[in-house]
């Protein structure tokens, strides 16, 4: 679709196929395989000299949809839809890089990232060394005649911070490597890190790309150069996104510009309400002035985004660790759960959750301490959040 439009309208229109029937929503194809007229026609499509569907595992319209949207919003030539998060992550990772490589990547990265850089991904021949987010130089330092890929997760997972893409593209193109960049907190709707200079851009479109937390899926998303080998990758190992996912991650879209507004909006005035809150030692959220890469957020992405992080002031006699605890024990709106983007805000204490498999040295290294609570905040009003963390205004 032509990119003269506005995203709002992208989300909305970009994409979609119609079939004979003249249906205005997206159709859902639930089948496993395609005909042929003839057999000189699936010869065709099995190499590659015709387009067209063969089999759901690597070619269905309804997929074809959400790749065609999400690319036509990424400002992306191609994209390559997975079975969740992690998968994208995988198959970028399986798509683009060979064993012997080396891959630099920030330690403020989701839990699970970490655990397949550190120990799957190493058992295959691939080095991985982690380094600061907002730490340039850092970057440069670590980079070596054998990398290949940067990789960075901005705002990071759960602390918020904000890496630089344009001066990390600039690293790593000097590198010989490519900069893939981890979107799930912004979404396009907020940040496009295509036009900031990376690479590669990936989601967990579990995430807010759904909305409502209903179905798993990932992307990986860039030039068609870069993609096809993950493509590729996706068609042989089968860890592809369902029709019906690919279909709610479709409607998902429509709304993506307005609901991200209504995420940040309700998180900026959350996270200003709990930096006066005697509860509270510290609040992490790019949005802030407090928060440390205030400028380069305002500059790099459009809002600050849903996210809110902050650290419990211990009670007398309480260890950090039941601080935390005390607080999410004492919600009764917001959702005790590890997952986020979801119309319902959700609570969770990532050093026992999203983060329980990394070291505790590990943990210190990138900020994790025992009393910081992660919200990411609904689609409620914001007042009914509020009341609900009143342990925090004792």
């Amino acid at each position: 679709m032509n990119d003269q439009y506005h995203l709002e309208t992208l989300a909305v229109r970009a994409g979609t196929l119609t079939t004979e029937f003249g249906e205005n929503s997206e159709a859902l194809f639930l089948n496993s395989s395609f005909r042929f007229k003839n057999a000189a026609q699936a010869a065709a499509r099995f190499g590659g000299t015709e387009p067209g569907n063969i089999y759901s595992r690597f070619t269905n319209p309804t997929v074809t949809m959400f790749q065609d949207k999400l690319a036509a919003l990424e400002g992306a030539e191609q994209c390559v839809a997975t079975a969740s998060g992690m998968s994208a992550i995988l198959a970028c990772i399986m798509g683009i890089c060979s064993a012997g490589d080396h891959i630099v990547a920030s330690r403020s990265i989701f839990g699970t990232t970490v655990q397949l850089f550190t120990n799957i991904l190493k058992r295959w021949g691939l080095e991985v060394t982690l380094v600061s987010l907002t730490d340039v130089e850092a970057w440069k330092a670590a980079a070596k005649p054998n990398t290949k890929l940067f990789f960075a997760e901005t705002p990071s997972n759960p602390l918020t911070e904000v890496g630089d893409i344009v001066q990390l593209a600039e690293v790593a193109h000097a590198a010989g490597a490519y900069l893939a960049v981890d979107n799930c907190f912004c979404t396009p709707a907020l940040q496009q890190p295509l036009k900031l200079g990376a690479d590669i851009v990936i989601h967990s479109a579990t995430k807010y790309i759904d909305g409502q937390g209903r179905v798993l899926g990932g992307a990986v998303l860039g030039n068609k150069v870069l993609i096809e080998p993950v493509y590729a990758f996706l068609r042989t190992a089968g860890v592809t996104m369902s029709a019906f996912n690919a279909w709610v991650f479709v409607k998902g879209l429509e709304t993506l510009q307005v609901r991200m507004e209504a995420h940040a909006t309700r998180a900026l005035a959350l996270a200003q309400w709990l930096e006066q809150q005697p509860g509270v030692e510290r609040v992490y959220y790019p949005g802030l002035p407090s928060h440390p890469q205030y400028a380069l957020a305002q500059k790099q992405q459009r809002l600050g985004g849903g996210i809110v992080t902050f650290e419990v002031k211990p009670r007398a006699g309480q260890t950090a660790q039941e601080a935390a605890w005390a607080l999410i024990d004492a919600t009764r709106l917001i959702s005790i759960t590890a997952n986020l983007g979801d119309a319902k805000s959700t609570i969770t204490h990532p050093a026992t959750t999203t983060h329980s498999r990394v070291t505790a040295e590990a943990r210190a290294e990138a900020g994790i301490k025992d009393n910081l609570v992660r919200i990411a905040v609904g689609l409620e009003h914001i007042e009914d959040l509020k009341a609900d963390l009143q342990l925090l205004t004792e």
